[in-house]
């Protein structure tokens, strides 16, 4: 069935994300659609910009819970120069607590000014794991992903990690920006309960990561999925103009717009497939959320890829 959204639909009947389906990560059930936090602190976090303020982005974040949002990927090198991620989660989350599934991740690290530093050695994810934990305000991480830093073998870092789990700090472990010779590796050392690898319509490097997490039952969660092949890390640009023919003619098709088109795609994927997409907007945030909703027909996925 394809579920038409517009306009007016919108305002009478706000979108949820359980209509996206749900997903078992770890101990966890999940909506298939999410939240990713890192344009919370505004974009000068990264890109350069002006800091986002921040009762918008903690009212932001209750909204997302409210239209059923209950896995939210965050990081704590996600800050601006007046704002942290995190903090703003903690903040956001003090009325709902267990409600929301929080992953973060850790592996690269920027100093006090913003700039990158050094990745995290196997020794320092012990830190990173406690500053994560000081900043959420919570006694255990739900998830943590080992984010590769051009490593050759990420198992003296996952095993670090593993040693954490093993302690209490962390519930579940997760894996990111991994070959599939380094997800094997992982899992020769502790459950992999997620994968978070950049990955979208016209950018299908993953596609081989992917498909082995669908047969080992672990959670795929692809970062850029909006942005696909364009991802430069800036906002997705509304006036379509470097869009294909196709994605505008499916778009145009179910009444929505293109971005909600390759959240759709992404999630077509494969049930095991979670979309994160960031956002400080309200509007794009209930605009994500209604992408859950979007079934496409054999025939649009084709099209779309083809493209």
């Amino acid at each position: 069935m394809t579920i038409v959204l517009n306009s007016a639909s919108a305002v009478s009947d706000p979108p949820n994300a359980a209509a996206s389906g749900t997903w078992q990560l770890g101990d966890r059930t999940v909506h298939r659609v999410g939240l990713g936090a890192m344009r919370l602190t505004g974009t000068a976090a990264f890109h350069g910009g002006v800091p986002r303020d921040r009762d918008t982005s903690i009212a932001l974040v209750r909204r997302a819970v409210e239209l059923g949002v209950n896995h939210i990927d965050t990081a704590a090198f996600y800050f601006s120069t007046l704002r942290s991620a995190n903090e703003i989660i903690n903040a956001a989350l003090a009325p709902f607590r267990d409600e929301v599934l929080i992953a973060t991740k850790v592996g690269p690290r920027r100093d006090r000014k913003g700039a990158w530093a050094d990745a995290a050695r196997p020794e320092d994810l012990r830190g990173d794991v406690e500053e994560n934990l000081r900043q959420l305000g919570r006694d255990h991480l739900d998830l943590v992903y080992l984010r590769n830093m051009r490593w050759e073998s990420i198992a003296e870092h996952f095993s670090a990690l593993a040693e954490l789990r093993d302690a209490g700090l962390i519930r579940h472990l997760g894996v990111s920006d991994v070959t599939p010779a380094q997800l094997t590796e992982a899992q020769t050392i502790a459950p992999v309960a997620a994968v978070q690898n950049r990955f979208g319509l016209g950018d299908g490097g993953a596609a081989e990561v992917l498909r082995a997490c669908g047969q080992a039952g672990i959670a795929f969660v692809p970062f850029f999925a909006i942005a696909g092949a364009r991802a430069s890390g800036a906002a997705p640009d509304p006036s379509n103009s470097t869009e294909s023919a196709e994605v505008l003619e499916v778009a145009r098709a179910h009444g929505v717009t293109t971005q909600q088109i390759r959240l759709a795609w992404t999630l077509a994927q494969g049930a095991h497939v979670l979309a994160i997409p960031g956002t400080g907007h309200p509007a794009h945030l209930e605009a994500n959320i209604a992408a859950g909703a979007i079934r496409l027909s054999p025939d649009d996925v084709a099209r779309l890829e083809a493209a």
